[in-house]
């Protein structure tokens, strides 16, 4: 059962970073799973980004290069179905 409680709070965690990228990257009228799914690839790439320059640890450094990420996520999908 834990299992099932850590990823409700990463997908929790996800829609709030997404969310959050959304606002930064100005884009509005999207639905929860649209901030869902950026959130969750996003902190994957926020991830790796941590990695790679050897930054991390702590809940303030994930949330941080989730947003990040979430934030380049954002970018290539206006760039790539823009209007």
């Amino acid at each position: 059962m834990d299992w099932l409680w850590h990823i409700l709070v990463e997908i929790a965690i996800g829609a709030i970073c997404g969310f959050a990228a959304s606002k930064l990257m100005k884009v509005n009228g999207k639905s929860l799973l649209f901030y869902i799914i950026v959130g969750v690839i996003g902190g994957a790439v926020g991830g790796v980004l941590g990695n790679l320059i050897k930054i991390g640890g702590g809940w303030v450094m994930g949330i941080i290069f989730s947003i990040i990420g979430s934030c380049l996520v954002v970018w290539l999908y206006k760039k790539l179905f823009k209007k």
